[in-house]
């Protein structure tokens, strides 16, 4: 691990304990080589100039700027000179909470917000322009929540911390893009896991990345541990430890998950059966689908066709 990047994962594992929101104020004096993390980052500049590096291409950024970037999205920073930034590391099953209870009137279930929030945030990465003044009204709320984060998760005075990211968000929302559909080639659906995982923000191993990108991209394939590390030139011990660590479970465990989530998906939005959908996810076995089904989401598949009550569509 480069100097960089150990700087920027002990800046966030100042804490060993799970927080759904982590804060930090860093000075950056350096060049920062590109970091990706398993969870949602806003990253507000203070003071000082810098180019940013990521899915937006390169971008300057001053004070009033914010960095809005989704889970496992890889963004690198140079200063001109020494620039500072507040951070702030979002859990993704805390974001997608926030989105379920904002669309609570408009959505069945909180899986079914995740569709939602893929479709309706599709950009990876957004560069919000606030402008300095704006900025500059939401330097006492960030440094407050530094505070707080810094002295470690606290139950009474977890509403506080609730009240200040909310108080943020109001601000910087508007000039968050907003769509209904992927039009551009950077946007992309990120589908999250269903099950909250209680462990410490820690930039991600790129191998871990490429895996995860694998078993995305092909859901139905057959994967073999062996198969998935020999696709990122890792033993299948080590791909195995780097992948529970950057993701809290196990390549083929992810696996399952992924494919429950897509199912799920199928039935809200298909009137496939059981049997053809699961097959599309690469469970052939019917009775193995809802199995497994079942055990990802609490319900057979035809319970939950059943209470999510959606019009199918072709």
């Amino acid at each position: 691990m480069s100097d960089t990047r150990a700087v920027a994962g002990n800046a966030v594992e100042a804490g060993s304990d799970f927080a759904p929101i982590v804060a930090r104020t860093e000075p950056v004096d350096r060049p920062i080589e590109p970091v990706a993390y398993d969870c949602v980052r806003l990253c507000f500049i203070r003071s000082g100039t810098a180019i940013l590096f990521s899915e937006f291409g390169t971008k300057p950024v001053k004070p009033g700027d914010v960095a809005m970037l989704a889970a496992n999205t890889l963004c690198g920073c140079e200063p001109e000179g020494w620039a500072s930034m507040t951070t702030l590391y979002l859990d993704n099953d805390f974001v997608i909470d926030q989105v379920f209870w904002q669309y609570a009137f408009m959505l069945p279930d909180r899986l079914a917000a995740q569709d939602f929030a893929s479709t309706r945030y599709a950009e990876p990465t957004q560069l919000l322009r606030l402008g300095e003044e704006r900025g500059g009204h939401l330097t006492p709320r960030l440094d407050e929540l530094v505070t707080l984060s810094i002295d470690g998760p606290r139950p009474e005075r977890f509403y506080r911390m609730q009240a200040l990211f909310f108080s943020i968000v109001d601000v910087i929302s508007p000039y968050i893009t907003v769509t209904n559909t992927r039009t551009s080639s950077t946007q992309r659906p990120t589908t999250r896991p269903a099950v909250p995982r209680h462990r410490t923000f820690a930039p991600l191993r790129t191998e871990a990345r490429q895996a995860e990108e694998l078993l995305r991209e092909s859901l139905a394939h057959r994967w073999t541990i062996d198969e998935l590390a020999s696709g990122v030139h890792l033993s299948a011990s080590h791909l195995s430890r780097v992948f529970v660590e950057a993701f809290g479970k196990s390549p083929l465990a992810y696996l399952t998950m992924l494919r429950a989530q897509e199912l799920a998906r199928l039935l809200r939005t298909t009137d496939m059966t059981v049997a053809a959908a699961g097959k599309q996810v690469g469970w052939t076995d019917p009775d193995y689908a809802g199995r497994q089904f079942r055990r990802s989401v609490g319900l057979t598949p035809r319970q939950y066709r059943s209470m999510i009550r959606v019009p199918a569509r072709a």
